[in-house]
């Protein structure tokens, strides 16, 4: 029996690293969209496509930009994949607003490529397109489901939303099988360092071994719906294995503050905080700490400030997922709940800390 093929843009970033793992273990070949890149690029697959045992894996790079409609166009000629999971994207909010056409760019046109090389191509394949919750915007539902409008509030989520319509209309006039995935946020230890949540653990583990001081933080009260990225790449593989194509969110449906956030994986290290102050000037101080777990640490240490460079331009309050047609339809629900989540996160940065300070103590730059 042949190999299912697959072809992963945005192999190299969290999820596309967590979905390769999948397909491989369910026997895929598994090909995946890497753009050139002065420096090393490749650290999240690594281990999978270094493995010195498993030479045989079939897992193959291919060079590539999602501003490139005629490499990808030959890409999906020579590879003729069953699945494509559409993964890229310059994906950080508030990075958009600095990068507004690049972001379009990427992300809304990129994904008319993807899609245009697929129907010019006449594959039969499958087509996952990695839409998100950011498409809602400032909603005035409690949860959000698969009816629910979208008002986008960022240059982000608008050529997201833009990526979202692409692949609904590509499925009804060309009958492709393309579907949506609306993903509410998902960590994991292989989150990029400028997202709020590994800037939170990267920076309590510092913290906790003296490395840094403080951390600065914009809008602590924003809600969001916080899952783990390999339970999430589960749900789009489930996705494509359907009877007929459909769209489906993909969240807990359990919602937490950036505070809480923060909060939770400080008491993963015996650190209990105390917040003071309002908006600007809300400040979070050690209210206990273990001297065994954070020597460098002292109660009344100010480890939190706000800093108005982190707020954004239109700030989205509030978002939380209803995946109850997932659930119903697919059989999906997340594996890791949120405090397992934070502590997961905490212990690989906790440890990459500790292996930073050893080797300046040893001489070794970083």
């Amino acid at each position: 029996m042949n190999k299912k093929v697959a072809f992963i843009t945005g192999i190299t970033g969290q999820d596309g690293s967590y979905l390769a793992e999948l397909l491989l273990a369910k026997g895929y070949q598994v090909h995946g969209l890497k753009r050139r890149a002065s420096s090393l690029n490749t650290s999240r697959i690594d281990h999978i496509y270094q493995d010195p045992h498993q030479q045989d894996l079939p897992l193959f790079l291919h060079y590539g930009d999602m501003s490139d409609s005629l490499a990808l166009c030959g890409l999906l000629q020579k590879i003729q994949p069953d699945e494509i999971y559409h993964l890229a994207a310059q994906s950080h909010v508030a990075v958009s607003f600095e990068a507004a056409e690049y972001t379009a760019n990427v992300v809304a046109l990129g994904t008319i490529r993807l899609l245009e090389a697929v129907r010019l191509s006449g594959l039969n394949c499958r087509f996952f397109q990695a839409a998100t919750s950011e498409m809602y915007g400032k909603v005035t539902s409690l949860m959000q489901n698969e009816d629910t409008p979208f008002r986008p509030c960022s240059p982000y989520a608008i050529a997201k939303v833009g990526a979202y319509w692409t692949t609904v209309n590509y499925r009804e006039a060309y009958g492709l099988f393309a579907v949506n995935g609306i993903m509410f946020n998902h960590e994991s230890p292989r989150r990029g360092e400028t997202f709020v949540t590994r800037k939170i653990t990267r920076a309590l583990a510092a913290i906790a071994l003296g490395q840094q001081q403080c951390l600065y933080l914009g809008n602590l009260d924003a809600r969001r719906d916080w899952g783990f990225a390999a339970d999430y790449m589960d749900a789009a593989w489930r996705m494509l294995q359907q009877d007929t194509p459909s769209d489906f969110v993909i969240a807990t449906g359990v919602q937490h503050t950036v505070r809480e956030f923060l909060q939770c994986c400080a008491a993963s290290l015996g650190i209990s905080l105390s917040f003071s102050g309002s908006g600007l000037t809300e400040i979070a101080t050690v209210l206990h700490c273990d001297p065994a777990r954070t020597p460098a640490l002292q109660p009344g240490a100010v480890i939190l400030r706000i800093d108005p460079r982190y707020l954004r331009p239109s700030e989205v309050p509030s978002l939380c997922g209803d995946a109850t047609r997932a659930r119903t339809v697919l059989g999906w629900q997340p594996a890791t709940d949120f405090t397992a989540l934070c502590q997961m996160m905490m212990a690989h940065d906790l440890a990459q800390a500790k292996r930073q300070a050893l080797l300046e103590a040893n001489g070794y730059a970083r």
